[in-house]
């Protein structure tokens, strides 16, 4: 065998863990120094240590608490854009059918819908509203695809 090649053999090298001994091992280093070791590791002791590092639980609270605001800001905004919650005068009628539903107290789309579904003849037979309403009406409910 050739000397000088293999590295000096330490039989008691002290294993460091935060400055602390806590075992000795054969080793080619004189100090071992570890962050974690068996007598500190949770899958050997059994406990579970959780470390909020740089306020990591936070950031995710918060995370999820916006995740849920912007939620609920996208459920507000479809009910908004239901066109059966819009008022009658979206549907650009012309002042009189629109005096005339509205005097009916068929005030949003959604009641215009529910007037047609019960029969033509209920919105035709409110006075303001004629064939060219009903027309126009039937138009808007089918751009809106609120009817076939």
């Amino acid at each position: 065998m050739r000397k000088d090649i293999h590295p000096k053999w330490y039989p008691d090298a002290k294993v460091l863990v935060e400055g602390e001994v806590v075992m000795t091992v054969g080793s080619t280093q004189p100090e071992i120094n570890v962050e974690i070791w068996s007598g500190t590791h949770p899958f050997y002791t059994g406990t579970q240590r959780l470390l909020d590092t740089e306020g990591q639980v936070d950031r995710f609270m918060r995370r999820l608490q916006r995740r849920e605001e912007l939620q609920k800001e996208a459920a507000v905004a479809e009910e908004k854009r239901d066109a059966r919650n819009l008022e009658v005068g979206a549907m650009a009628l012309g002042t009189r059918a629109t005096n005339a539903l509205i005097e009916a107290n068929v005030t949003t789309i959604g009641d215009v819908l529910n007037l047609l579904n019960q029969g033509e003849d209920n919105l035709l037979a409110l006075p303001g509203v004629g064939q060219k309403a009903l027309i126009d009406i039937r138009r808007f409910l089918r751009a809106e695809e609120l009817i076939d």
